[in-house]
């Protein structure tokens, strides 16, 4: 859940406090406005709708594949 999401990358920015942690704090921060951002919910809606009425994916593991292409996760 995209709210959730936001109130963990919040909790986690506020204990980047060390100069070397910025960037990492700079990026969540680019990744929290990108999930508050109404394009972000109305394609994360869609997609959702399109993948839970094929039975192909999660509401949260969707989430959760959005956030790690923003990020550049590695893919496993």
């Amino acid at each position: 859940d995209t709210d959730r999401a936001l109130v963990l990358l919040e909790e986690y920015c506020k204990k980047l406090r060390k100069p070397e942690e910025q960037q990492l704090k700079k990026a969540i921060r680019k990744v929290m406005g990108i999930f508050k951002s109404s394009l972000f919910q109305a394609l994360l809606g869609s997609l959702t709708e399109k993948a839970t009425r094929c039975g192909t994916i999660s509401q949260s593991s969707l989430t959760a594949s959005v956030a790690c292409d923003v990020l550049g996760c590695p893919k496993d």
